[in-house]
Formats: structure tokens, sequence, C-alpha cells
């Protein structure tokens, strides 16, 4: 890899365009020259600053893919990033192009995720994403199953977490996969954009700087749309563990009913025996109620003139 010096990386930065192949690669090159980290976040911001509109969003795709693949050789990305990455965030969220906060809203929701960061700059960034009041949403491995959840069961139609779950299912009603109006813009690509061996055809400036617009265009297209489908693949993946957390809290209070069901048969079993017990001893007792002359509380003996009348 060439010798690194500040204006070999703002020569790399002009060139950098928002393919993945050309991200990655200036990412591999910075992780190469790691040692020189604080001059690189410098440059970097520096250069995120001046760059126009539409590009300032492939330097946050630039640092992310940065951060997160540095880790393995070191912290100094991670640590260095740190300071400036809110401030990056603000720019590019207030300056980038409309609909750039959505994607800055993907890489935030990874970074939480995986604890790229500690939760308070993780927090910042939300805010400045949400705003004070919106709530930062949870990774789903902070999602827990405690027996508080199933304290009443008087509402089986409101398990645990059901709103995380619901939410998932909505973020993927407009999933990448179903949107079948840019898979036929992407097939509809000519061929020319897709095989570098029709480059002969190309016989004036003319129709290079056509074609050079048009490979341009398809990097953007295609680009994004990657994009779109790895943040689609972690939906998917976060919702997977959404419905095995969501599937073992139904688990967890079936076996806890089944155990109170077993528990409730045992005492109807006892008083239903109590009652069939209590109803022989009645049925074997006098019934008072149907002795002769009760009265004030007390039977009356019958006396002798009771039980013979004067014709014996």
């Amino acid at each position: 890899m060439s010798v690194f010096s500040e204006s070999a990386l703002e020569k790399k930065l002009a060139e950098l365009s928002n393919s993945q192949q050309s991200v990655q690669t200036l990412s591999l090159w910075l992780i190469h020259h790691r040692k020189h980290s604080k001059t690189i976040v410098k440059v970097w911001y520096n250069e995120l600053k001046k760059a126009q509109v539409s590009r300032k969003l492939t330097f946050l795709y630039l640092a992310n893919d940065v951060i997160q693949n540095s880790k393995r050789k070191g912290p100094e990305f991670t640590q260095d990033f740190a300071p400036v990455i809110v401030d990056a965030f603000k720019h590019v969220s207030s300056e980038g192009e409309e609909g750039c906060k959505k994607h800055l809203e993907r890489v935030l929701s990874i970074w939480q995720e995986r604890a790229v960061y500690e939760n308070d700059l993780l927090d910042k960034l939300s805010v400045v994403l949400h705003g004070e009041k919106k709530a930062k949403k949870r990774p789903y491995e902070e999602i827990k199953v405690t027996d508080g959840d199933f304290a009443s069961q008087s509402s089986p139609a409101n398990p645990p977490q059901t709103a995380d779950l619901i939410r998932a299912l909505q973020e993927l009603e407009n999933a990448a996969s179903s949107d079948s109006a840019l898979r036929q813009r992407i097939s509809a690509l000519p061929p020319e954009v897709q095989d570098s061996s029709l480059l002969h055809r190309i016989t004036d400036k003319e129709s290079g700087e056509r074609l050079s617009r048009l490979v341009e265009e398809a990097c953007m297209l295609l680009a994004d749309y990657s994009g779109r489908l790895a943040a689609e693949i972690d939906d998917r993946r976060q919702l997977t563990r959404l419905l095995a957390l969501f599937l073992q809290s139904q688990r967890d209070g079936l076996a806890k009913n089944e155990q109170k069901l077993e528990e409730y048969k045992r005492k109807l079993a006892q008083v239903t025996q109590v009652r069939k017990e209590l109803r022989s001893r009645l049925n074997g007792l006098p019934d008072l109620s149907r002795l002769p002359n009760v009265t004030g509380g007390h039977v009356r003996l019958p006396s002798s003139g009771d039980l013979y009348s004067p014709s014996d």
C-alpha cells in the first residue's frame, strides 16, 4: 500500500464514491495506516465538512466501515472518532441530502446493537436524529423476559414485548427485497454497464462520457440497494431474535399456567371431596326442622297425656 500522508488521504477522499468497493478499499487503506488514526480522523472531518451534499453520507459510511472493521486490530479509530462523531452526525443530518437521516438511523441502530460505543455517546447520537423527546430504540439484545411479565395472566392478548414485535414487523413492510420497481430498474441497465468486455464499443468521447454517467448512476443505484438489503438482513436477524424471545416468554407463561392449572385441579378435587363427605354426614343427621312443637328454640317433650287418650 502507498505511503501515508495528509495530501494522499485528501486525494483519496476526493476520489471516494458511494460504491461499496470504493468505501471498503479506502477503509482497508486507512486501517493499514491506523498508527496515523488521529490525523486520519482530523482530515476526514475537515473533508466531510467541505464535501458536496451528495457525498457527505458516503463519508459516514466510510467512518462506519473503519470503526467496525478496525476493532479486531485495536481501539484507535473507535477512540479517535468518538470526539467528532456526534458533530459529524449533526452536520450530515442537517447538510446532507433529503432522506439521509434514515441511513444515519440505520448506522446508529447497528452501533447500538453491536455496542460499538458507550450508551452515553449513543444517546447523544440518538438525540441528534430523534430529538430529546423520542426514546432511544433499544437493541433487541436488551429485551429481557422476567417473571413479572406474567404477573397478570388475565390479559393474554397483551403478552410482553408485543410493541417491539409489532414495530419490527412494520419495519419490514417496505423491505428492499419487495421493491420490484427498483429490481426492474436494475435489470434494465444496459449490458455495457455490467460487462467490461463491451467497452470496445466506445468509439468517441461523447459515447464514453455518456456511458460514464450511466455507470456512475448504476453504482449509486446498486450501492443504495445493497445498503437497503444489508439493512433488511439486520432487521430480519433482529426480528428472529425478538421472535425467539417472544416465543420463549410464551413457553414460560404456558409452563407457569400449566402448573397453576394442576394446583387448582388438586384444590378442586379436595373441595369436591369435602362437599361429598359433608353431604353424606348431613344425610345421616336428623332434620330438626321437622320435629313438632319447636318453639323458642326448645323442643317440648311429650307428656303422658299426649301419649294416651282417656278412652285407653
